[in-house]
């Protein structure tokens, strides 16, 4: 049973877009070979507004990890040091598995428990979009995305992705749960959008995962928070 889970994300000035490109394609593997690493995604960013190509924020980039032990982290790992030296700003978010329903890369990376949450709540959303899809789905989000910024409880907000275009998802961190289930299931555009996907065939996969937040580490400046 994982124990924890940790999401790290960096800035990096402009002229360091190169060298962060260069660790996004090279650190999947050490990221995931670290040690007490179960499930582990090195992730881009972006905006959170149209979740499109046009998204990307090339100057901030993520990594998700799902723990065996407790106290673990990344900082002393190859991929942390990496990133280090080329950051300007980095914060960690540390999480407990709250929920998770669907999968990532065809496994389940988060237990699923009946604990209560206090204080904030994390939201993931991750799906794998159907290539003929993609552009009806683009289209869709908008307005969603403008309903999200304006919800009340809203702590912060942004999209992850992964290589090709069409992995992606996002990040919400709301002020407590009950925030989050205001939103996610009785704001009209959000619950027009979750009653619309299986229509519309959107995702060949999707997740969903809810996280108590434990800790924020560092410049949370880094995650708009």
């Amino acid at each position: 049973m994982s124990v924890l889970v940790t999401l790290d994300v960096w800035r990096v000035r402009r002229r360091a877009v190169p060298r962060a490109l260069a660790r996004m394609a090279l650190d999947r593997r050490r990221l995931r070979a670290a040690p007490g690493v179960r499930f582990a995604k090195l992730l881009g960013t972006g905006t959170g507004t149209s979740f499109g190509p046009a998204d990307a924020d090339l100057t901030r980039y993520a990594a998700l990890a799902v723990w065996a032990e407790p106290n673990k982290g990344l900082d002393d790992t190859p991929v942390g040091r990496g990133w280090a030296r080329i950051a300007t700003a980095h914060a960690r978010i540390v999480l407990r598995p709250l929920a998770s329903r669907g999968r990532w890369a065809g496994v389940e990376p988060f237990e699923s428990t009946a604990d209560p949450a206090e204080g904030p709540v994390l939201a993931l959303t991750r799906a794998r979009l159907r290539p003929r899809k993609a552009v009806t789905f683009w289209r869709a989000i908008p307005p969603i995305a403008t309903a999200v910024a304006g919800a009340p409880g809203l702590l912060t907000r942004f999209g992850i992705g992964e290589a090709p275009i069409g992995w992606q998802g996002t990040i919400t961190v709301w002020r407590n749960d009950a925030d989050l289930v205001e939103f996610a299931y009785r704001h009209p555009e959000h619950r027009a959008a979750i009653l619309r996907t299986p229509a519309e065939g959107w995702y060949a996969e999707e997740l969903f995962a809810r996280f108590a937040v434990l800790d924020v580490v560092g410049d949370r400046r880094v995650v708009g928070w």
